[in-house]
């Protein structure tokens, strides 16, 4: 955890001499704490970012306390293990605003380097990116490239408003993919940016079996929802066109 908060506090000082010199931004660091006792907090509030404690359970549970907390426009995430760089959040955030996007979404998968991921890992992203990409092929067709190569990555950068569009149900893994999904059915504007994707610090928390399995039957039970969503939509036209005035 110390390592990736100085790596992106130097990272954030250069920006702001370099790329957001005009208007250097204020950079605010949450640490979501889920009860650790591992000296998590410690170190966290030691480099200078502000330690909310979580401890109900869940990935996602974690993501949407720090998405109630966080004060800034801009909003980046990343886990805290130093496999996702860090140092490339300031440049990333110059990319979202110069190119007027909503939402970017880094990908793992297309540099990732074998010795960064489990083989039970690369198989369980390779079926849920593979779920994906058939069940919601409707909404791919306009995202760039027309597909999205990791369903599953947990860095983002994206505009805070992005959460006042989206509906998040999920306090597990699947908020990742529920995320992503939101942002494709929404027509937001996004763009998948590869990064390098690094070995993890310690040991992983995930399961690649269990979680895998639940991830796939809520893809499923999403797509569902969203064509019910849908339908709901239509009908409410509907009747709003056969009560409407002069008809």
């Amino acid at each position: 955890m110390g390592h990736v908060l100085r790596t992106f506090r130097a990272a954030a000082e250069v920006g702001n001499r370099t790329s957001f010199l005009t208007d250097p931004l204020e950079w605010e660091v949450l640490v979501i704490d889920g009860a650790s006792t591992d000296g998590t907090a410690e170190v966290a509030r030691a480099e200078g970012a502000r330690v909310i404690n979580e401890p109900r359970k869940g990935y996602g549970r974690a993501y949407k306390t720090g998405f109630a907390e966080a004060q800034g426009e801009v909003i980046a995430t990343l886990d805290g293990d130093a496999t996702y760089p860090a140092e490339e959040v300031p440049n990333f955030v110059r990319y979202l605003l110069d190119h007027h996007l909503d939402f970017i979404t880094c990908d793992r998968l297309s540099r990732l380097d074998r010795k960064s991921m489990t083989t039970e890992h690369r198989i369980g992203n390779r079926v849920l990116n593979t779920v994906l990409s058939v069940a919601y092929h409707r909404y791919l067709r306009d995202a760039p490239g027309g597909r999205l190569r990791d369903s599953q990555s947990g860095m983002w950068i994206f505009r805070r408003r992005v959460l006042d569009e989206v509906s998040l149900t999920q306090d597990g893994m699947a908020l990742s993919e529920e995320l992503k999904i939101e942002v494709l059915h929404r027509g937001l504007k996004f763009e998948e940016i590869p990064i390098h994707y690094a070995e993890r610090w310690g040991a992983p928390k995930l399961s690649s079996w269990r979680d895998g399995l639940s991830n796939t039957l809520f893809l499923l039970r999403k797509r569902f929802d969203i064509a019910r969503e849908g339908r709901r939509a239509e009908r409410v036209s509907l009747t709003r066109a056969r009560e409407s005035p002069g008809r």
